[in-house]
């Protein structure tokens, strides 16, 4: 037996001297380099006692040397449980805690606020800073750059990834070796990755955008990454011609769109560029292949699957949907009561299966049954319909689905026509509390730069588009909306915050 995810990722590159990393400052870090660091922290890990099947959680800054931790976790057949770096000690208590968590990485920063939370848990703590040094970095070198990849099988687990928990405790999603391999592979391909690209990384590490898609594509095409601690808009746009290709969220590209010098002839090396884990708006689209003359490439994934679907790379990519589902995963809308499979074009529950579908959460069988059907379908959770020509449009989640006196309401819908009126950069529609019909109808709308919007003119502009069930009760300006990390709009949020408007 083999190591499966660590033969076809890693394992490949051994002793090239090719680049992968190339940091802000030019300096390039080569696949041999890479892996060498990676084998003295697989030595490290095992070290402190960790074996196959255990669990390593990090909450470290994004550096060369925080991926080779998740390289050595892969090697070393470890869990490897990636943090988001703005969780504070409570939350970081809880995933340590449920996840059984043998070896903690953390900030020197944070020692103080996670040593005695590692302390009750029975966990090791080591320190690794936002540049890649620290204690478990300082005992790591002593070990060779060598190791002895440990065995592991397509369906051993390989991470967990905990979901945001915005209606309760986060649920850790486990992944396997065939998981996260699977849907590489079938990107590489769909999205025509090849050695000589060369991929802006300015994600996360901790997320499945940032880690198992741009970061494993880049691996198994042999290409190289320019690695930024974040996104810089003036790096980025610095590094736009040495480049052919960008990951990103949709506020990189209104932030490059900010830009007057982002523009046709700066991007002419760039063959692609591609948007998720949130929705794009439409007239972002359509100003930036004005500009540039690119179409961004909108895709669909989640923490419990990777990517489902994506516009094609050859073809239609239409603004407002996430293309068609990926060679070797079947998709279907369902009645969420029922759970029976609807006609095209019909709203419900979009479901999922194929070899990128996680294991179940950890710890959570109730849940895993839930949500993981016995016939390897996964309910996602996202409300949506697939057209005459198989393209997806995601209308919103099913938890934020708004029931008024009866009806159902879908955000997405409003938000369209929000979206279009003058004045109007952005939109988000909730529901909240009513005594007559159980929930209504609140829009809080984001004005344009410099713009003044006129509620009034918009409400009757809105109200004359939609059945009477649908209008807003309530018309809410914000300066900008609350979002996570990636950039998703937390509608959790603004219902907390207008909850008491009608009662």
């Amino acid at each position: 037996m083999a190591n499966h995810l660590y033969d076809a990722l890693f394992g490949i590159h051994l002793g090239k001297d090719t680049p992968f990393l190339i940091l802000p400052d030019d300096r390039v870090i080569t696949h041999a380099e890479f892996l060498a660091k990676a084998a003295q922290y697989a030595h490290q890990i095992t070290a402190y006692g960790l074996v196959a099947g255990d669990r390593l959680a990090v909450q470290i800054g994004k550096s060369a040397n925080a991926l080779a931790v998740y390289a050595a976790c892969v090697q070393a057949g470890v869990i490897f449980l990636p943090l988001n770096t703005a969780y504070t000690g409570a939350e970081v208590e809880y995933f340590i805690d449920n996840s059984g968590a043998k070896l903690v990485l953390c900030d020197g920063e944070k020692q103080a606020d996670i040593a005695p939370i590692c302390d009750r848990l029975h966990a090791r703590l080591d320190i690794m800073n936002a540049d890649g040094s620290g204690s478990f970095d300082d005992a790591a070198r002593q070990h060779p750059t060598e190791f002895d990849t440990v065995d592991r099988a397509p369906n051993d687990l390989a991470a967990f990834l905990y979901t945001s928990g915005t209606t309760g405790r986060s649920k850790g999603a486990m992944l396997s070796h065939e998981n996260l391999l699977s849907n590489s592979q079938v990107l590489v391909d769909h999205w025509r990755f090849g050695a000589d690209d060369v991929l802006l990384h300015a994600l996360p590490i901790f997320h499945t955008h940032g880690l198992f898609v741009a970061t494993n594509v880049c691996l198994l095409a042999g290409c190289a990454m320019r690695f930024y601690a974040g996104f810089d808009r003036d790096l980025i746009i610095r590094d736009i011609p040495k480049a052919t290709s960008l990951m990103g969220v949709p506020t990189f590209y209104t932030r490059l769109l900010d830009d007057p010098r982002f523009d046709r002839d700066l991007t002419k090396n760039m063959r692609l560029f591609i948007s998720g884990s949130a929705p794009l708006l439409a007239e972002t689209h359509i100003q930036f292949e004005e500009r540039t003359g690119h179409r961004i490439l909108e895709r669909y994934g989640m923490t419990e699957t990777n990517m489902n679907t994506s516009n094609p790379y050859d073809g239609e990519r239409r603004a407002g949907t996430v293309g068609h589902a990926l060679p070797g995963v079947e998709i279907k809308v369902c009645d969420p009561e029922t759970g029976a499979e609807l006609p095209t074009g019909e709203i419900g529950v979009l479901e999922v299966r194929g070899p990128n579908v996680f294991q179940g959460y950890w710890q959570m069988p109730e849940k895993t049954r839930e949500e993981l059907r016995e016939n390897g379908f996964f309910i996602t959770g996202d409300l949506a319909y697939i057209d005459d020509r198989g393209y997806v449009t995601i209308v919103g989640r099913s938890k934020d689905l708004i029931i008024s006196g009866g009806y159902n309401i879908y955000p997405k819908e409003i938000e369209l026509i929000l979206d279009d009126q003058a004045g109007i950069l952005e939109s988000a529609v909730v529901g909240v509390p009513h005594p007559d019909f159980g929930e209504t109808v609140v829009a809080i709308l984001v004005p344009a730069q410099g713009a003044t919007p006129d509620t009034d003119t918009i409400k009757t502009s809105v109200e004359g588009q939609l059945a009477r069930f649908k209008k807003p009760r309530s018309y809410q300006i914000m300066d900008s909306l609350p979002r996570n990390t990636m950039g998703k709009v937390q509608k959790n949020i603004l219902r907390e915050m207008f909850k008491g408007l009608f009662v």
